[in-house]
């Protein structure tokens, strides 16, 4: 599965999904395409399309 990276230059944030987002109830092993539309960067906020493929 790809990582993904926030694009924003102040933040770039990296979603590995081997890791998952679990402070935000996404569980290890989901990949980027099955996050909730709904799911935000968990360090600054921005939507799902703001993130790119690492």
């Amino acid at each position: 599965m790809d990582k993904y990276v926030c694009k924003y230059i102040f933040c770039r944030y990296v979603y590995d999904p081997a890791k998952g987002d679990p402070d935000n109830g996404v569980q290890p092993g989901t990949a980027f395409e099955d996050l909730p539309d709904n799911w935000v960067c968990p360090k600054c906020g921005a939507s799902k399309d703001k993130f790119e493929k690492v």
